[in-house]
């Protein structure tokens, strides 16, 4: 699920040059990477999670299909209709965006309103799996992020764009969607200096404390051991 995240493009010095290209062609590589295909293996109440970054208001689709594995042919089949899945995905707040249940094969659809670490979590619905207790399902999940969720020949029919025009409007949404990706990592940039400064600001009280401490403890040392002098009468 992992992928490489945007570049940030600064400075337009033209000793950067080449180091602005390599960026573009990295972003390039990104853009068309950013799909995720995989399959894994639940049980029947086992759940799976995947954390996906995406920036805010970026449209992810995913796609998926099960199959139940089947002991006396030793392979997996495509899953009875009566096979249930539930999809569930969280945004960085922990807040529910979608929850639902689909068939053993479908679509899910949501659009990202805060940007940072998305959940999404698939399980079988026991209820109706339970007639398969103790199985094992296969599920492949292909999961589209931002201007590779859209279908550009459905937009090219229904818009009636010709060859050129659907190009166009395909590097458009690509640009958007690196624009969006370089606000991320802003975000996020910004997000890690304000922990850096908070965790050294709460070092730097903690070494003073600690300091006064040691100076609290080596008067209270000092005075202790006079008192105790005193009263021995060794000085």
């Amino acid at each position: 699920m992992a992928a490489v995240r945007g570049v940030r493009v600064v400075g337009s010095s033209p000793g950067l040059l080449l180091g602005r290209g390599m960026q573009a062609f990295l972003l390039l590589l990104w853009l068309a990477a950013r799909g995720s295909a995989l399959y894994f293996h639940i049980g029947e109440t086992e759940k799976k999670c995947f954390i996906e970054e995406i920036p805010d208001e970026t449209m992810v689709i995913g796609n998926y299909r099960t199959q139940l594995y089947d002991k006396q042919r030793e392979e997996y089949q495509p899953a009875t209709p009566g096979l249930g899945m539930f999809v569930e995905v969280k945004d960085p707040e922990d807040k529910v965006i979608l929850a639902r249940q689909y068939g053993s094969e479908g679509r899910f659809t949501f659009t990202s309103h805060t940007p940072g670490e998305h959940q999404i979590c698939l399980h079988s619905n026991s209820t109706k799996f339970s007639l398969f207790a103790g199985g094992m399902l296969r599920v492949h999940l292909d999961i589209q992020v931002g201007e590779h969720a859209n279908d550009y020949a459905e937009i090219a029919a229904k818009d009636k764009l010709s060859e050129l025009q659907l190009r166009v409007r395909q590097l458009v949404e690509q640009v958007e969607q690196i624009q969006k990706e370089q606000n991320y990592q802003r975000w996020r940039e910004e997000r890690f200096r304000q922990t850096s400064e908070s965790t050294n600001q709460r070092v730097l009280w903690w070494s003073i404390l600690q300091t006064l401490i040691l100076v609290a403890i080596g008067v209270w040392q000092m005075r202790h051991l006079k008192s105790f002098f005193e009263a021995k009468k060794l000085v």
